[in-house]
């Protein structure tokens, strides 16, 4: 069976899925691929940590237009909509990956340069008027009560 779990993981991904999680719950951990289970939660490991790169981005993003555009708060809500959804999101999702908190920090350096950018492109504003490095430590970007002001 063995050889017949990890067949099934290079030709039907979604069938493999189904009969290793049936592999499991019957205790036949003999028949189940271990490479590709290895694998595959890992996977889920990485997807977790790239879902926290992304939203750190999006909300470090929209942070720089709400701090340094601020007449575009008024068109509407938004922005302010977009930061408080990213927060909440990030919040729940570091509730249930607590082992993920640690790399925030770096995670919102790392971020920084290319969320930068997509708020110059977005705002139009001079390169100029942007800071090179994140003018927010992770606790401000992720505190509710953080709006940065003009």
């Amino acid at each position: 069976m063995m050889g017949t779990n990890a067949e099934l993981y290079n030709a039907d991904f979604y069938a493999w899925c189904l009969a290793t999680a049936a592999l499991i719950r019957e205790g036949k951990w003999y028949d189940i691929g271990r490479e590709a289970l290895a694998e595959e939660i890992e996977s889920v490991g990485r997807s977790q940590k790239r879902e926290l790169e992304s939203r750190i981005h999006v909300l470090v993003m929209h942070l720089l237009r709400w701090r340094y555009q601020p007449e575009g708060r008024q068109r509407g809500h938004s922005w302010r909509s977009t930061i408080r959804t990213q927060r909440r999101e990030l919040r729940l999702l570091l509730r249930d990956n607590p082992s993920l908190r640690p790399q925030v920090p770096t995670i919102v350096i790392e971020s920084y340069p290319d969320a930068r950018t997509e708020a110059l492109d977005e705002t139009g504003l001079p390169d100029a008027t942007l800071p090179q490095d994140c003018p927010w430590t992770a606790v401000q970007v992720l505190g509710d009560g953080f709006w940065p002001d003009v």
